[in-house]
């Protein structure tokens, strides 16, 4: 036992690996891709389970992190394997390894070719998610980061919708650029910390304390060019308006189990790494523009929600919403305020479980029809029940409905903004009120653009003959969904 909470990061990101092994040496051998699903399940779940001992932390480092490891990796350069949790990371991991689960039950009986390939990426894909969470050395971070790209890729270019290679070529271009960026700036903080300091380094916690004592100076254009590199990166990730346009065609051709992981985890490294880095290494940047940020934020918040507004497909109306409750995140990251803050860091995990459960719910029914046009349905309420009653209460979540978890975090956030002295204040404009008020009409279009579609596809009278012999949720739909409900 002590050697699993001595190295607990580390298993859980290597463990996905083995399970990835595990998977090749069954198809090279046993040569039954039909069980492959099922060993998958074993690993993500295997994982999870372990993801729980977290909870167990008790001893926190002197550098603020539970479970740390630093062993040293590339001497030449300095650089190690160092690896943390402190709690903006510890909810992210627990979300990545409970996510993962429902996801490979999603694919149970959707994948129709190359199932071992399949699953081996999810796996992979989990690992450097994990990895990303954890990586407290910049070059282990961006590997992480990096590698994250390349599974995804592949899930949405073989076995996404009719535009997947269109899609998935447009989310590594987008995606590897602003990283390519970042890794510039990386470099440059190395350099500058060997040319200030005499020794040079990746470690962010040595980057942190060398800038809090004086030893590390980043100032003026330096600041700006680095923090900038850093922020384009992960506002891509986010995706922050106006690099949010490989979202809705990555989303509309992923597969459910791509789209699920997508919004719940993938989207949030953008998120966590403007928290994590440029926060932390750039503060005084990080105010000195946090109102162009905050413009960008409202901006998404209302367009996100606009466009969603006039989609025909439900799946990209699930997707451009994404892009409005992400803007929320960053409204409330850019507040500088502890509610906002606070109900940042809520509102991430509410909406990777919230938009996470939509896009199961997506893909529920054009398993069974084949279809996503809203027009193709109507009156789903008459035939499936069941499906017609989670969708709705799923939905107002996402709308945000008090006592739902979507509340919660666009709640704090507001307050937040609201008390935030980012914005300029005079006798006569308080901007921060003006970004506030703003950002609360992004509940009321989420409520038109949701309770809209509902209409259209649950009520009303069953037009279309092809779906009165519709299923309802079967029990394996059922408790797929459960946990995310709860």
């Amino acid at each position: 036992m002590d050697f699993i909470t001595d190295n607990l990061i580390t298993i859980l990101i290597l463990l996905p690996v083995f399970g990835a092994l595990s998977l090749i040496g069954h198809q090279m051998f046993w040569n039954n891709e039909g069980q492959a699903k099922w060993v998958t399940l074993f690993w993500v779940s295997l994982n999870f389970v372990i993801s729980l001992l977290l909870f167990t932390s008790s001893q926190v480092s002197a550098n603020g992190f539970y479970f740390e490891k630093n062993v040293p990796w590339i001497k030449a350069i300095n650089s190690n394997y160092h690896v943390g949790v402190d709690g903006l990371s510890f909810w992210l991991v627990i979300l990545t390894t409970f996510i993962m689960p429902i996801a490979i039950i999603s694919t149970w009986n959707a994948v129709e070719k190359r199932h071992t390939a399949f699953y081996a990426f999810l796996l992979l894909l989990q690992s450097a998610m994990i990895g990303v969470f954890v990586s407290l050395d910049l070059l282990v971070f961006y590997l992480f980061f990096e590698a994250s790209l390349v599974p995804m890729f592949f899930l949405i270019g073989i076995w996404g919708g009719e535009n997947r290679i269109y899609s998935a070529v447009k989310f590594f271009i987008y995606t590897a650029l602003g990283s390519l960026l970042m890794l510039v700036a990386i470099i440059a903080l190395y350099f500058l910390h060997q040319q200030q300091t005499g020794v040079g380094t990746f470690d962010y916690v040595v980057l942190l304390n060398s800038l809090k004592l004086g030893n590390l100076v980043v100032a003026g254009t330096t600041a700006t060019l680095l923090f900038f590199a850093f922020a384009l990166a992960f506002s891509i990730k986010v995706p922050l308006f106006p690099v949010h346009t490989w979202l809705p065609d990555a989303h509309t051709d992923a597969p459910t189990a791509g789209s699920v992981i997508l919004a719940a985890v993938l989207l949030k490294m953008g998120t966590y790494g403007l928290m994590r880095f440029n926060f932390t290494l750039f503060p005084e940047a990080s105010r000195e523009f946090a109102g162009l940020f905050i413009a960008l934020a409202v901006i998404g918040i209302i367009y996100g929600a606009l466009v969603a507004m006039v989609q025909t497909d439900v799946k990209r109306l699930v997707a451009y919403s994404s892009v409005s409750h992400m803007g929320f995140v960053m409204l409330g990251m850019f507040s500088f305020t502890e509610q906002g803050m606070q109900g940042a860091l809520f509102q991430m995990l509410a909406h990777g479980i919230t938009t996470g459960a939509l896009f199961l719910l997506v893909g529920f029914i054009y398993e069974r029809r084949h279809t996503r046009a809203i027009s193709d349905f109507g009156g789903l309420a008459n035939v499936m029940p069941l499906y017609a009653t989670l969708f709705v209460f799923t939905s107002m979540a996402s709308i945000g409905l008090p006592f739902l978890n979507g509340f919660v975090g666009e709640f704090l956030i507001m307050l937040g903004m609201w008390k935030s002295a980012a914005l300029p204040i005079t006798e006569t404009v308080n901007l921060n009120y003006i970004a506030t008020m703003l950002a609360g009409t992004g509940v009321i279009f989420a409520a038109v653009y949701l309770l809209w579609m509902i209409q259209r596809v649950f009520f009303g009278k069953v037009t279309n003959a092809k779906n009165k012999g519709l299923k309802d949720l079967s029990w394996r739909e059922i408790g797929l969904l459960s946990p995310l409900l709860f």
